[in-house]
């Protein structure tokens, strides 16, 4: 019995056996089907592992070039090019496009970053001052008659007015704000890019609203914000209000914030929309930040207040700077950066006798007629020296290593070594 049933067993053993390889194994061609699907496996996991390890390479090129370029000090320069500047010495500029809006009291023109005129046009003009935003352009006769408005392509409108002009702005949509003024009242009126009137006007009577130091459209121009100088109580006080003239602002008669008691004891004399959700005061003590993101309700988020006295302000639209004057000997001023939520950047101690600051690109640069300072947004010290040219306007050029510097008889593009 014992004998037989082992003999029983491994018979079954060995059907089993069978029945297992005839299930699984259909013949050669399954067996080479099979394994080519497993290659085809593993040819796709490894397309997909060198795939992901180019894109990891790059991105960490990206990364460490960019890390290397802000962190990177030079020494020497080298000239890229060089042109002349036509009527350099009585002409004015601000920061446009890749370059330049240069005007005069005889007209402008827009000089692109490798030193060509890509347009001009002529006007007369007493005193006529510019204002940029993004890719618009206004320029204005103070105290006359006559706005300007440009883009990158050339002048797209002219706006004549009844009252003398005090200031005038532009949104990045080529909105037109300007503060008009007679003997009693001060009028915000606004236009359309092509100078025609639009039937918008906010008025502000000298003995009850106060007068306007300062105002700035938001980029689409569907908010302002106005910085008014007021007598209250025989005190001269300052106050910050937010139009919006959307379909949100309509309930509320368009007033949608208004800020009295954070402006007390202080002065408002720049406001900014350095981008959509957010707006600043400089003011005599500091930085004021806000947020329109809801723009019902214009929200105050930050203040950053110094004790010493404010030298300058800066902006751009993703940072906001001051430099103050400490003191300290060896190191007389102190700049710092923020961002646009008042976020702090970094801080540095400097002893260069700057007359401008501007932001330009990832660049701040502070600049004399002789000389420059030029920082990293990250608060590296790029470069410190002459340049070999008189400077009036200095910008980034077209790498981040190169500036280029605008004299009053010529312009080059300067790249730093």
């Amino acid at each position: 019995m014992n004998d037989m049933s082992s003999m029983n067993r491994e018979r079954k053993k060995k059907e089993l056996k069978r029945q297992v390889i005839s299930a699984g194994d259909s013949g050669p061609a399954a067996r080479e089907e099979a394994a080519a699907g497993e290659d085809g496996r593993k040819g796709k996991r490894k397309r997909r592992f060198w795939i992901f390890f180019l894109l990891a390479a790059v991105i960490g090129l990206a990364v460490g070039f960019r890390f290397y370029l802000t962190q990177r000090q030079y020494t020497e320069y080298q000239v890229v090019w060089e042109t002349a500047v036509e009527e350099g010495g009585t002409a004015s500029y601000e920061n446009f496009g890749t370059n330049v809006l240069k005007y005069t009291r005889d007209g402008m023109s827009y000089v692109d970053s490798r030193g060509n005129t890509v347009w001009m046009t002529s006007y007369e003009m007493k005193n006529p001052a510019a204002y940029v935003n993004g890719d618009y352009a206004v320029v204005a006769d103070l105290q006359g008659n006559s706005i300007y408005i440009c883009d990158l392509t050339g002048v797209l409108g002219q706006a004549s007015t009844v009252l003398p002009v005090i200031k005038a702005v532009v949104s990045q949509t080529g909105v037109v704000a300007a503060v008009l003024e007679d003997s009693g009242a001060s009028y915000i009126q606004y236009y359309n890019r092509d100078g025609s009137t639009i039937d918008l006007t906010v008025r502000a009577a000298m003995a009850g609203d106060g007068y306007p130091l300062d105002i700035a459209l938001s980029p689409d121009g569907s908010q302002t914000i106005a910085s008014f100088m007021y007598v209250d109580g025989g005190e001269l006080k300052n106050r910050v209000v937010f139009y919006d003239f959307s379909e949100i602002g309509q309930n509320q008669k368009h007033l949608v914030g208004g800020f009295d008691e954070e402006f007390a004891d202080s002065i408002a004399a720049r406001v900014i929309y350095p981008d959509d959700t957010h707006a600043c005061a400089f003011t005599d003590r500091g930085i004021s930040f806000f947020s329109s993101r809801n723009q019902a309700a214009v929200e105050l988020i930050n203040q950053v207040q110094v004790e010493e006295s404010i030298q300058s302000v800066f902006y751009s639209d993703q940072y906001v700077g001051l430099i103050v004057r400490t003191s300290r000997g060896e190191n007389p001023y102190r700049m710092e950066l923020y961002r646009v939520n008042g976020d702090p950047v970094f801080t540095a101690e400097f002893n260069f006798q700057y007359k401008y600051a501007d932001i330009s690109g990832d660049m701040v640069i502070l600049y004399n007629e002789e000389a420059c300072q030029i920082y990293s947004t990250a608060g590296t010290l790029k470069y410190t020296g002459e340049l070999g040219t008189e400077i009036r306007q200095m910008n980034q050029g077209r790498s981040g290593s190169s500036v280029i510097v605008t004299g009053p008889q010529t312009m080059k593009e300067i790249r730093l070594q």
